[in-house]
Order: C-alpha cells, then sequence, then structure tokens
C-alpha cells in the first residue's frame, strides 16, 4: 500500500468515492483519529515529523521493518512507541496522541496499521506477546468472505486482506489455514478482487468490486500477497521466472490470478516505467502524476512474481528520480524504495546516488550502537574470535588424541 493512501487527502477521496458508490459500506474508514499534536510536540520516538493523525503507526512500522533488513537495530524509544500505541485488545489504530491507558472506545481501529506493526515486530526481539495479541484481533475481525477491511465492520478490500496476509506469514501463521465463521481463507476473498483478462483492468485486482481505486495499488499489494509474503518481501531462492510469461490468461485460482496481476503490472509499467494517480478532486492540472510508492510496490510484486525483468525500467526510474519524492513524504517512502531495492537484489545503500538507511536513519531516534570495550573493539567480535579460537584449540586436542591412541 502506498504512502499516497495513508494521508489525509487520500481517504478524502476515499470518502468522496464512497458517498458516489452508496453500495459501498465503508464509512468507518474515513473516520478521523485522534487529533494529533503540534508537530513540535512529536514523541522523540517516533520517525519523521510530519502529522501523525492518518499514517502514524504505518510509517512507523515501516521503518522499523526496513532498517530491520539492512541490520539497523532500532532505537529503544523507537519501538516502544510503537508498541505503546497498541490496544488492550492486540489492535493498532492508525495514531493515537494519548497513549496512557487503553484506547478509547470510539477509536477507529485499522487493520492496516496493524498488519504492518505484526510485520515490524515480528522482525524484531522480544515482541512475541504483542504480535501474539495483535495476530488473535486480525482474526477476530476477519470478515465472512476471508477478507478484510480497513476498518472492522466494512467490506473486504484487496489492500487490506493482501497486507493482513503478508502478518500471518511474519508471525509463523499459514494464512490458508485461517478461515473465517464462512470456512473462506484470504486467498479465498483476494481471488474475489481479480479481474478477467481483457480490457481496461483486465488481470488486474481492483481495490473492491464496486470501488476500483488505483488499480496498481491493490494489483501490487495482491500479487505480493497471493504469494504469501509481506511488505518486506523477497523472492524466493529458488524462484525463477514465471513459466506463463506475461500473457493474461483466464483464471480460477489464486496462482493464476497472481500472474495475471503481474501481466497487468508490466503492461502498466512499459511506456514509461511507472504507475500514476488521478488529480485530487477539483485540482486545476488535470493529468495525472507519477505515482512513487505504487511503483515501488509494483516492482516488489513483479521480482515476486517471478518478473524481474520487467521491473528493471521502473527501478532505473525510481533510482534516477525518486529523491525528492522521498524526502518530502518520509519515513514510509524511503521503507517503500529499500523494500524495493532488496527485492531486485540492489544495494539500498547506493541507490541512485543515495543511501537509503542513512536517510532513513536520520528521520528517527539514533539506533542502538554494538558495545565496546574501552579499547574501541566491538564485544561481540571478541565473543567471536574467542568462540573460534576455542574451536580451534579442541580440534587441535582431538588430533593429539587420536594420535596418541
Amino acid at each position: 500500500m502506498t504512502t499516497v493512501r495513508r494521508s489525509a487527502a487520500a481517504l478524502a477521496v476515499t470518502a468522496v468515492i464512497g458517498t458516489a458508490l452508496a453500495s459501498v459500506a465503508a464509512p468507518a474508514a474515513v473516520a478521523a483519529p485522534t487529533p494529533s499534536p503540534s508537530t513540535a510536540a512529536l514523541p522523540p520516538g517516533l520517525y519523521g515529523k510530519g502529522d501523525p493523525a492518518y499514517d502514524g503507526v504505518w510509517r512507523q512500522s515501516l521503518a522499523l521493518l526496513a532498517l530491520d533488513t539492512e541490520g539497523v537495530k532500532p532505537a529503544t524509544a523507537a519501538v516502544d512507541w510503537l508498541t505503546g500505541q497498541q490496544c488492550d485488545n492486540g489492535a493498532f489504530p492508525s495514531y493515537r496522541a494519548d497513549a496512557k491507558g487503553d484506547c478509547a472506545a470510539k477509536l477507529p481501529l485499522d487493520s492496516n496499521a496493524t498488519a504492518a506493526a505484526v510485520q515490524a515486530l515480528a522482525a524484531l526481539e522480544g515482541q512475541d506477546e504483542s504480535v501474539r495479541k495483535s495476530v488473535d484481533w486480525l482474526k477476530s475481525v476477519q470478515n465472512t468472505d476471508g477478507g478484510w477491511s480497513y476498518n472492522p465492520g466494512g467490506a473486504s478490500d484487496a489492500n487490506s486482506t493482501a497486507v493482513v496476509i503478508g502478518a500471518l506469514t511474519a508471525a509463523g501463521e499459514k494464512p490458508t489455514a485461517v478461515k473465517s465463521k464462512g470456512g473462506k481463507s484470504p486467498y479465498d476473498a483476494l481471488l474475489t478482487f481479480a479481474r478477467p483478462c481483457g480490457g481496461a483492468n483486465g488481470g488486474a485486482f481492483v481495490y473492491q468490486p464496486a470501488m476500483p481505486g488505483l488499480v496498481g495499488d491493490s494489483t501490487a499489494a495482491a500479487v505480493i500477497g497471493a504469494q504469501g509474503k509481506g511488505l518486506a518481501a523477497k523472492p524466493a531462492d529458488d524462484r525463477g521466472k514465471d513459466p506463463q510469461g506475461t500473457v493474461c490468461k483466464p483464471a480460477t485460482t489464486i496462482e493464476g490470478a497472481a500472474h495475471n496481476g503481474g501481466a497487468y503490472l508490466t503492461t502498466a509499467l512499459a511506456k514509461t516505467g511507472y504507475l500514476t494517480t488521478p488529480p485530487m478532486p477539483g485540482a486545476e492540472d488535470p493529468t495525472e502524476k507519477p505515482d512513487f510508492g505504487n511503483t515501488a510496490d509494483a516492482v516488489v510484486a513483479l521480482h515476486v512474481q517471478g518478473l524481474g525483468e520487467q521491473a528493471k525500467k521502473s527501478l532505473a526510474w525510481l533510482e534516477a528520480d525518486s529523491a525528492g519524492w522521498a524526502k518530502e513524504s518520509g519515513p514510509a517512502a524511503y521503507a517503500q524504495l529499500i523494500f524495493a531495492a532488496n527485492a531486485a537484489d540492489t544495494d539500498p545503500e547506493e541507490f541512485g546516488g543515495k543511501n537509503l538507511v542513512t536517510e532513513l536513519t536520520a528521520l528517527g531516534p539514533e539506533p542502538q550502537q554494538e558495545e565496546k570495550d574501552d579499547s574501541g573493539i566491538a564485544v561481540w567480535w571478541i565473543v567471536g574470535a574467542f568462540f573460534a579460537a576455542s574451536v580451534g584449540v579442541g580440534i587441535l586436542f582431538s588430533g593429539r588424541r587420536k594420535n596418541q591412541s
């Protein structure tokens, strides 16, 4: 899910569309969280300086997860800020300014934020209890069709269902075994968002059947989810090219639908290398704009699907043109670029002349440092050297015993 969908402006668009499509029952998706403090009063453990009202938990989770993929151990304050947002029932809101005590009864709970937090906390050490509580809550709000909505009580959508699949996998669950009261799995739900071949969106996954939304966004998310992977997805070591190529074919399984989703993204990216987003309602400029976040997600999706060759042009475009977007958009944007670089086996520390890891790290509290003794030598190195020496001595003694026998 791109950072665009986490912004207040995007939620306003959702509200407009939702009003026009009265059949879509998702009023909770645009409910405002608790008022946020001024940016000057933001807690020191939070990544980014922008208003966290709609994306606090989301951007924190992506930042921690991305840094973990690069071996950066986050500050305790950063992890504590995230776990402090969790409600007693295990859910996370988009953000709550007052994290003392339990969440307010009327505070909207956010399946996307919860699923992202699970993926981040599962990657860190010592957070098993928080992860378990969140997974239990996600299971408790699974819809009858097997999917999830942005906020509990709404209709399932492709993005929410996909990001929850990633959370289940990160927590050691098997998504196929997580069944709703109607006996449906998340993949059953995901399949309902797949469009048949042919037409403008042939092969794509729509956000909801009655609310197509940003189809590139929902398709990238669904392709990743269909493979049982999460936000920081990397192709399996043994995964080669998609044997079906890039042609959309009739599909009745989630595997076939994922292939078609990859074929759709290939076509959508072929001309320019990037996806686009429509202008805001009432905007003076009616032209579509490049969508950096969704393009980064599409790069991950294509590599997961075995279509890495088809993502090269998009990755090169991101390396050349994404720096300004990332700087303006903040932590989640840097995280998405790091995920794209990793999926493509590209070094995020040398991404278009930028060090994404350093720039993301600078947006939050100082990471934990390796413990060093007074001489400046890392403790872990001393322990490792001692262990290696011990093994060597053991082998020497073993050899002597054999020679003496």
